[in-house]
């Protein structure tokens, strides 16, 4: 948000894509600008570069980038960011990319690496990047994150953050650069949640749930399509207070509410919620 605020003015446009996390849109209409929503491939949920293109216009003024992906728990490329980085060369288009989570990317043996935007000098020259101390370190209700920009794009961002975060208790921001000298905890990261995301998977598959992949994050997407006419919003509804287990509905991450029948699932849990979990999803 304080990003948003220190770069959109009234009349701009920003590229969201979607679906998207829920406050890219409202942040930008607070500061007055207009989300231009350019939807992600459905199914495979892969930009789509030429619809991308499309959508600059002189009044572009950033394009949010989300990688590892949530919704869909999807990952850009090195190929994906050198496109990006091509399309957006002869504009003068910001980039806020959201990196949350930079540190649960899976199946590193197929040779999947998180690709940050300060790995590309084109990208990195235009960008601010956005994480979160949180995510990598199971601590999300402390919401204490960072951002990483060039001095002039931090300069106008430290004006607006001023007035609307100021900071983070010091007591917090010392504990954190202490634990930090350890790597092994966000290095180990990707095994932790690997290992989660197999035991989930496999567990799913043994259901009429279609998985889709989970390359990132901690999400997993399913097709409900053999379980249930019911539209994502009710599936999930139902689900919840039927079976007992929560879901949210792709739907919710759409402007127009786009339903494709597909939910997601959130295998940040304890193994015993999880077993828990698919035990009442396998009576489906």
């Amino acid at each position: 948000m304080t990003i948003i605020l220190a770069i959109v003015h009234p009349g701009d446009e920003v590229i969201v894509l979607d679906p998207c996390y829920d406050s890219y849109v409202p942040n930008i209409e607070l500061a007055g600008g207009v989300a231009v929503r350019v939807p992600l491939t459905p199914g495979t949920f892969r930009p789509d570069f030429d619809k991308i293109a499309t959508a600059l216009s002189p009044r572009t003024r950033a394009i949010i980038v989300n990688s590892p992906h949530n919704p869909s728990a999807t990952v850009w490329s090195q190929a994906d960011m050198l496109r990006l980085q091509d399309i957006l060369a002869p504009t003068e288009v910001l980039l806020l990319s959201d990196e949350v989570y930079e540190h649960m990317v899976f199946d590193a043996d197929t040779g999947q690496r998180h690709q940050s935007a300060a790995c590309f000098a084109r990208l990195a020259a235009r960008a601010f990047i956005v994480s979160s101390f949180g995510k990598t370190y199971h601590v999300t209700g402390w919401k204490v994150g960072y951002v990483a920009a060039p001095a002039a794009l931090m300069a106008e961002f430290r004006k607006v953050h001023q007035f609307n975060v100021f900071t983070v208790n010091t007591p917090m921001q010392h504990g954190l650069a202490a634990y930090m000298a350890d790597a092994a905890p966000y290095q180990g990261l990707p095994a932790f949640y690997q290992r989660k995301r197999d035991l989930f998977r496999a567990g799913l598959a043994q259901t009429r749930f279609k998985l889709l992949p989970s390359e990132g994050s901690y999400f997993q997407c399913v097709d409900i399509s053999q379980v249930s006419d019911l539209n994502e919003a009710d599936f999930c509804q139902w689900l919840t207070s039927e079976i007992g287990v929560a879901a949210i509905p792709l739907s919710a991450f759409y402007g127009d509410g786009f339903d494709q029948r597909v939910v997601r699932f959130c295998f940040a849990k304890k193994d015993a919620t999880l077993q828990a979990a698919l035990a009442r999803l396998s009576r489906l």
